[in-house]
């Protein structure tokens, strides 16, 4: 069971400490529990509670009102407010209540509403990227657990994943070859899957070799594919070689393509693009790119 400060529901909920010690003080809307030394904190149960009453909150329910509301009538209130659509604010709000409880039906409920309404790419820029950037933001605070943080990856994953296979896969002379990967101890699985399907969205040939590549690995693929692009994402540092070091070697595997490179590292050590190398520095700039070389084919 987690315990939670004050300050950690402000994180979590988007409600001022103040807000909240008032509430507590005039409507008994949560009841925390003390240690021996006299410190308040909260159990997942009041957390939980918190959230979804912050929802009801945010979209016109008065706090008076919620105060005499049962839990039955709040989780129904709250589950009609969830499925409202992407142009809702309280769409993150419904996500991390989802993650918070772990509950895949809710996660599963949101998001599909969107990609009907909206569609995939929509539903990942509007909804999702926030989400995660929010995400990214408890993460750092140590809002939310390990386990809870994995739980909601995954399941975006498989959203990505099932939206890569439903984009036909397309071949032909005149198709270019893009040739994606992760380098060793790289983590951002999800942004490399989402390029994965920019990429198919967009009528391009597409090869994944997944994670955890090397460079001798990654020389005997392309000899095989001979793919016209090479993209990577580097926000890790590498422990035995340099930055610049590595994407010379990208660089010199071949001359006849052209290696795509994003992430952290990549931008907060300014490298440039040169030669056979390209830098795309956001991924509003990765999309125009991509955008550029799908109006090519036309």
């Amino acid at each position: 069971m987690a315990l939670y400060s004050i300050k950690d529901l402000e994180k979590l909920s988007g409600i001022k400490a103040h807000t909240l010690r008032i509430w507590e003080q005039r409507y008994s809307i949560l009841n925390p529990k003390r240690t021996e030394s006299n410190i308040r904190f909260y159990e997942d149960k009041d957390l939980k509670l918190l959230l979804n009453i912050a929802l009801l909150n945010k979209n016109g329910y008065k706090i008076s009102k919620i105060a005499q509301m049962d839990e039955d009538e709040i989780a129904a209130s709250v589950a009609a407010i969830s499925s409202i659509g992407a142009d809702n604010p309280s769409q993150l709000d419904a996500l991390t209540i989802s993650m918070i409880e772990m509950d895949e039906y809710k996660f599963d409920k949101i998001v599909s509403t969107n990609i009907k309404q909206l569609g995939f790419e929509r539903t990942i820029f509007q909804v999702l990227l926030p989400f995660l950037d929010k995400l990214s933001l408890l993460w750092l605070t140590g809002s939310i657990e390990p386990v809870q943080e994995s739980f909601i990856s995954n399941l975006i994953r498989q959203k990505i994943i099932f939206a890569i296979d439903n984009e036909a896969f397309v071949t032909g002379r005149n198709v270019k070859k893009y040739m994606i990967y992760t380098p060793p101890g790289e983590r951002q699985e999800l942004s490399i899957l989402l390029f994965h399907y920019l990429l198919k969205a967009r009528k391009q040939h597409v090869i994944y070799l997944g994670q955890d590549i090397n460079l001798i690995d990654l020389k005997h693929a392309i000899r095989i594919n001979k793919p016209d692009y090479l993209f990577t994402m580097i926000t890790e540092s590498f422990q035995s070689k340099s930055l610049r070091e590595y994407i010379d070697d990208l660089s010199s595997l071949s001359q006849d393509l052209t290696v795509l490179l994003s992430g952290y590292q990549v931008v907060a050590q300014n490298i440039q693009s040169v030669g056979n190398v390209k830098v795309l520095k956001s991924l509003l700039e990765s999309i125009e790119f991509l955008d550029e070389q799908a109006d090519k084919k036309r």
